[in-house]
């Protein structure tokens, strides 16, 4: 007969976390926190090798892939949203140019914060590397009065979750 350890009976406080509850700080890129209205998480995939050996095979994790984290942006008058991101885009590449950025001035370090319910970091992930890939600068329509927001994919090279 099986025995029930006392730390199961014990009621265990539980809170979750809250897709709500987060500062998303993009600190070099000149776009200001309360703008970004929502972002995915960091995610990666890993890669799958296969050893094959005579009539089996074995399979080991190849090279790891971050994936691109989206984000959602208002667009205000002031400060315009889209001139900030436009300003991080434009040190990777300068339409009215063709000049190309190195990449020690357009990727940047960025850090989402999640936050508890008293306001308090309970979870920071690092984004290292960031950069904009792509950007989207809303729709404009004479039937809507909806606010104007800006999707942007980011690409990285790599996230570090602290706590």
């Amino acid at each position: 007969m099986a025995v029930l350890d006392t730390n199961e009976l014990l009621f265990t406080a539980f809170e979750p976390k809250v897709q709500n509850r987060f500062i998303m700080r993009l600190a070099d890129t000149g776009i200001d926190a309360f703008l970004v209205k929502g972002v995915t998480a960091p995610s990666y995939s890993d890669e799958e090798i296969v050893l094959h050996h005579i009539n089996s095979y074995r399979k080991i994790r190849g090279k790891r892939m971050w994936n691109d984290m989206t984000m959602t942006l208002y667009d205000p008058i002031t400060p315009a949203g889209s001139q900030a991101v436009m300003e991080w885009a434009r040190l990777s590449y300068e339409s009215v140019t063709g000049r190309a950025g190195y990449s020690d001035l357009y990727k940047k370090d960025v850090t989402l914060n999640v936050l508890g319910p008293a306001g308090d970091v309970i979870g920071e992930w690092l984004i290292i590397g960031a950069f904009v890939r792509e950007a989207n600068f809303g729709e404009y329509n004479f039937e809507s009065s909806d606010a104007v927001e800006i999707s942007m994919t980011v690409s990285m090279d790599y996230c570090v979750l602290n706590f």
